[in-house]
C-alpha cells in the first residue's frame, strides 16, 4: 500500500479527510490528494458519543490511515461553521490560484479593518516630514509643484507653496540671477496680497501650535506637512496676487494646475523669456505675453494616455482640474485649448528629435518622420541593391504589402479650413494634402460593379456622405510584420474607391524600394481591383510605379473565402511561390488601436487629426519594432518544425506518385507560375479536378436526353475509361508481379449492356437517346479499380503492399475533409444571404 501522508486542517471551513495517493503513469509516478469518505461521520474521530467534546490530534480510522488535525478541531462536528474548507492541491509542486471571488470573500471579513486604517491616515502620521515656514520653503525650492497643508489652529488646511514665497528662478539652474535688481520692488504695499498671504520678506501669519507636535516648531509658528497626510477641509483653487518683480504664470503639471511666481534671468546675454522657460522643462503656451506653461512631464503623460487609453484633451484636462480641486473643479483656470495646441507642437518636436533633425537644418521629406519595419527589405538601409549576377532567390528582395480601409476614422468638415496650419504635412504616414487633392481632381470617378460576389468595398465605393470631409481612411502596411508604410495613408471622400487606393499603393511602392522589382500586394477585392490598376496608373499624371516592378496580386486567406471558388486558386497566397506562410489579414488587427482615438479626432481640425493619426501609427510601428526579435524567433522555430513535418509528408507522397505524373505536374506548375502575372486563369491547374459521378449526371438528365447531353455523357465515359486503363496499367508497378488483374477483384472488368440482355440495372438508368438506344452501352463509372480497400487486407499482405492501406486512408480522409469544407462554405453562404437579403427584406416574396 502506498505511503499515506497526513495534512493539517486549517481552522476554517468544512473538514475533509484526505489521503496522498501515488499513481504510476507513462510520465512517471505522480501523486495527488484524494478525499476519503467517513464511514461514521459523527464518530469518526471520537471514541465515545457520551464523552464530552475532546480534541484529538491523531486518530486511526478503520482503514488504518493516519490523519492529523489541529488542536482546535472539534471531532463531533463535520461542519465547523465559519471555517474555510481545506484546499486540495493538484499535486506536489503545483499551486492552485485562487479565483477573484475567493479573494472577495476574504475581503468581506477585512473591510472594517482597512476602513479604520484609512481613517487613521487622515491625521498627519509621524513618519511624514513636518516643517516650519523657513524649512518648508527651503525643502521645496527645487520641487515647486508639490501640494502642502498648513496648520490653521484647528486642522491642516491645503495651501500652496507660493504663499510661502517659493519662487522659480530661470536661467541659472534654479538659482537667483546675480543681475537681478531687488531695490525697485515695493515691499510696503500691504494691501496687495490676499488674506493670509505673506508679502516680500514676510513670514506666514502665526497660528496656534498643535499640541501633538510641540517639538517640530523650534520657534517658528507655522506647521506644514507633505501631501497625502491630512485632508484639507477647504479644497478651493487658490488665486494669488503676487508681489511686484515677479511674474505670475499658470503652470500645468501632472499634480494639477499651479499659479507660480517666476523670476527670469536679467543678464545682458540672457535669452528670451520663452526659451528660458523651455530650458527649465516648461513649454510656454505663447512667446511674448507668457501666462501659461506646461511641464514636459505633463505633455509626455498626456500623449501616453492618448496613445494607450484614447484619452482626449478635454477628458485629460478635466482630470487635472479635479486633481487641483475635487470640490470646485469648475473654478480652476481653463487651459484646455492651450493644451491641444501645445501638444501638437510637442509631438512635432519629439518626431524631429527622434529622427535626427536636431543636427541638421532642413525640412523633412515625405515619410522621413515615420518609423518603418526593420525586417522588410529597404535598399540602402538593411539590404544592398541586388545585381544581375546575384544568385539569391527573388523572394528575398520582395516587399509584401497589404491594403485595406478603416470605416471608423471619420472626420467632419472643418469650420475654417483656410486658416489651418500644417506642421507635418506628408512627413509621416498620411500623404501630403496638396498633391493628393490634385490627383483626385483629375481622376475619373467611374462606378464599378463587382464581377465576383457582392463585395461592399466595390459596390459602395461611390457612396457619399455630405456631412463628412473624410468617410474613412485607407492605406498600406507590411503584410508580414504589420507595420504601416510611411506616406501611404489616405482619406476617403466617399467609399473605398480605386482612385484612393491607387495613390496609396503607388506611394508605398516608392518608399525605399529603389532597385527592388517584386512586390506582393494583398487586397480584399484584388480580383476586381487589379484588372484596372495598370491602365489607371498609365492615364494619371500623379501615379507612378517604379520601372520594372512586378506586382503579384493576392487576397487574404480569410476574405478569399467570401469570393467565388475560382478566386481561391488564383489569388490565395498558398499557391504563390515565395509568399511563404502569410495570411494577408494583419491590417485588420492594426485598425484596433487606431479606433481608440478615432472618436476624439472626428471633430478636430484637419491638420490636428492628421498629426494624431500619424503619431498613433508611428507608436504602433515602434511597439512592433521592440517586439520584433521575440516575434521572429518564435516564427523561426515554428517554421523549422513546419518544414520538417511538411518535407516528410511530401517525400512520402512523392515516392508513392508515378514519376511521369510528377514530371507532368512540375511542368504544369512552372507554366502556371510563369503565366499568372498576365493570365490569372493559368492558376486553375491547382484546382482539385473533381469529376461528378456520371450516374448522378445521367439521372439528373432524365430519360429524354438531348443529343448534346448524350454526346457529352459518352465523351466523359470515354475519358473516364482511359483514366481507368492508365491506372490499372500503372497499378502493377505498385502491387507487384504477383498481382493478377483477372482474378483478384470481382466485377473489375467493364460491363457492357446489349439489347435484350438481362441485367441488374433498371431501365431508368439507361438514357433514351431519341428512340435509338445504343447497341452496346458500357458503364465505366461502376467499374471497381484495384485499390487496397477493394483487394482486401489478406490479399494486400500477400502482395506485400500493406503500406498502401494507410496511404489510401489518408487520401480518403483528405477527400472527406474537402467535402466537409465545401459543406461549411455553402452553409456560410446561405447564412450570409439570410442576414443580408432575406432577413431585412421588406417583401414577402424575397423573405420566403
Amino acid at each position: 500500500m502506498a505511503k499515506s501522508k497526513a495534512r493539517e486542517v486549517m481552522p476554517r471551513g468544512t473538514v475533509h479527510l484526505v489521503k496522498w495517493v501515488r499513481t504510476n503513469t507513462t510520465q512517471g509516478v505522480k501523486g495527488q490528494w484524494v478525499s476519503q469518505k467517513r464511514k461514521n461521520p459523527g464518530r469518526s474521530a471520537q471514541s465515545s458519543p457520551t464523552k464530552s467534546h475532546t480534541k484529538s490530534p491523531t486518530k486511526q480510522p478503520s482503514d488504518k490511515t493516519t490523519y492529523r488535525f489541529s488542536e482546535d478541531f472539534d471531532a463531533s462536528y463535520d461542519d465547523q461553521g465559519g471555517i474555510n474548507p481545506i484546499r486540495l492541491p493538484n499535486g506536489p509542486g503545483k499551486k492552485k490560484t485562487a479565483s477573484p471571488n475567493e479573494y472577495l470573500r476574504q475581503w468581506r471579513y477585512r473591510t472594517h479593518d482597512y476602513l479604520d486604517i484609512m481613517l487613521q491616515r487622515e491625521a498627519p502620521p509621524l513618519d511624514r516630514p513636518i516643517f516650519c515656514t523657513k524649512c518648508c520653503r527651503a525643502e521645496h525650492s527645487l520641487r515647486p509643484f508639490h501640494w502642502i497643508s498648513q496648520w490653521n489652529g484647528d486642522f491642516f488646511e491645503r495651501t500652496t507653496l507660493t504663499k510661502l514665497g517659493v519662487e522659480i528662478h530661470a536661467g541659472h539652474g534654479g538659482k537667483p540671477c546675480p543681475h537681478h535688481n531687488w531695490e525697485w520692488e515695493d515691499t510696503d504695499d500691504k494691501g496687495r496680497y490676499a488674506p493670509g498671504t505673506p508679502g516680500p520678506g514676510e513670514d506666514a501669519p502665526s497660528a496656534e501650535v498643535p499640541p501633538e507636535f510641540p517639538e517640530a516648531y523650534d520657534g517658528e509658528t507655522d506647521v506644514f506637512v507633505e501631501p497625502g497626510s491630512g485632508a484639507a477641509a477647504q479644497d478651493f483653487p487658490e488665486v494669488n496676487i503676487l508681489p511686484a518683480g515677479k511674474t505670475a504664470i499658470t503652470v500645468v503639471h501632472t499634480s494639477g494646475i499651479h499659479i507660480m511666481s517666476i523670476r527670469f534671468c536679467q543678464c545682458p546675454d540672457a535669452e528670451t523669456l520663452d526659451k528660458q522657460l523651455f530650458k527649465m522643462g516648461l513649454f510656454p503656451a505663447s512667446f511674448t505675453r507668457l501666462k501659461t506653461v506646461f511641464t514636459f512631464a505633463l505633455l509626455d503623460d498626456f500623449i501616453l494616455d492618448n496613445l494607450e487609453c484614447g484619452t482626449s484633451a478635454m477628458n485629460y484636462y478635466s482630470k487635472l482640474k479635479r486633481i487641483t480641486s475635487s470640490v470646485f473643479p469648475h473654478l480652476v483656470p481653463d487651459r484646455y485649448r492651450e493644451l491641444m495646441r501645445v501638444a501638437r507642437q510637442w509631438r512635432q518636436l519629439k518626431l524631429l528629435k527622434w529622427n535626427g533633425f536636431c543636427h541638421e537644418r532642413r525640412d523633412p521629406k515625405d515619410g522621413e518622420l515615420a518609423l518603418f519595419c526593420p525586417a522588410c527589405p529597404q535598399t540602402g538601409i538593411n539590404v544592398a541593391v541586388p545585381t544581375k549576377d546575384d544568385a539569391s532567390p527573388k523572394w528575398l528582395y520582395t516587399r509584401s504589402l497589404v491594403m485595406d480601409g478603416n470605416f471608423k476614422a471619420k472626420h467632419l468638415h472643418p469650420t475654417r479650413p483656410e486658416d489651418e496650419v500644417w506642421l507635418t504635412d506628408g512627413q509621416c504616414f498620411m500623404v501630403a494634402r496638396a498633391r493628393y487633392q490634385a490627383h483626385l481632381a483629375i481622376s475619373k470617378d467611374l462606378a464599378q460593379r463587382s464581377e465576383c460576389n457582392n463585395h461592399r468595398a466595390v459596390n459602395q465605393a461611390n457612396t457619399s456622405r455630405h456631412k463628412l470631409e473624410a468617410t474613412r481612411i485607407g492605406g498600406c502596411a507590411c503584410a508580414r510584420h504589420g507595420c504601416f508604410v510611411p506616406n501611404s495613408m489616405v482619406d476617403f471622400q466617399k467609399g473605398e474607391r480605386q482612385m484612393n487606393m491607387d495613390y496609396a499603393l503607388c506611394n508605398a511602392l516608392s518608399y525605399n524600394m529603389d532597385g527592388l522589382s517584386w512586390a506582393f500586394m494583398f487586397y480584399d477585392v484584388n480580383c476586381q481591383y487589379y484588372k484596372h490598376l495598370w491602365r489607371w496608373v498609365d492615364e494619371s499624371l500623379h501615379l507612378t510605379i517604379p520601372s520594372g516592378m512586378e506586382i503579384v496580386p493576392e487576397i487574404g486567406l480569410w476574405h478569399v473565402h467570401g469570393h467565388q471558388d475560382k478566386c481561391f486558386i488564383r489569388y490565395a497566397s498558398n499557391f504563390i511561390l515565395g509568399a511563404a506562410r502569410i495570411d494577408g489579414e494583419i491590417m485588420e488587427t492594426l485598425w484596433a488601436p487606431l479606433n481608440i482615438i478615432s472618436p476624439s479626432t472626428r471633430g478636430m481640425s484637419t491638420p490636428h487629426r492628421q498629426e494624431c493619426l500619424d503619431y498613433q501609427m508611428n507608436d504602433c510601428n515602434f511597439m512592433k519594432m521592440i517586439r520584433m526579435g521575440l516575434f521572429l524567433s518564435r516564427k523561426y522555430k515554428e517554421a523549422k518544425q513546419g518544414i520538417r513535418e511538411s518535407t516528410e509528408a511530401f517525400e512520402k507522397l512523392n515516392d508513392a506518385a508515378d514519376l511521369e505524373m510528377v514530371q507532368r505536374w512540375e511542368a504544369e506548375e512552372n507554366e502556371a507560375q510563369a503565366c499568372r502575372m498576365t493570365d490569372p486563369l493559368a492558376m486553375d491547374i491547382y484546382d482539385v479536378r473533381l469529376r461528378k459521378a456520371l450516374a448522378m449526371e445521367i439521372r439528373r438528365a432524365g430519360k429524354h436526353q438531348t443529343e448534346t447531353q448524350t454526346l457529352e455523357i459518352g465523351r466523359r465515359w470515354v475519358r473516364l475509361q482511359h483514366s481507368i486503363d492508365e491506372f490499372i496499367t500503372g497499378a502493377a508497378r505498385y502491387l507487384g508481379e504477383e498481382y493478377d488483374a483477372d482474378d483478384c477483384i470481382a466485377d473489375m472488368d467493364v460491363h457492357f449492356l446489349e439489347d435484350g440482355l438481362d441485367s441488374d440495372w433498371s431501365s431508368d438508368d439507361i438514357p433514351d437517346s431519341g428512340g435509338h438506344p445504343p447497341r452496346v452501352l458500357f458503364r465505366p463509372e461502376i467499374a471497381v479499380i484495384p485499390l487496397p480497400s477493394n483487394l482486401g487486407l489478406e490479399r494486400c499482405e500477400e502482395l506485400g503492399i500493406v503500406g498502401l492501406v494507410r496511404k489510401e486512408i489518408t487520401l480518403r480522409e483528405g477527400q472527406a475533409n474537402d467535402m466537409l469544407h465545401a459543406i461549411r462554405v455553402h452553409l456560410a453562404d446561405k447564412a450570409v444571404l439570410f442576414r443580408t437579403t432575406v432577413r431585412p427584406a421588406k417583401s414577402q416574396a424575397t423573405s420566403t
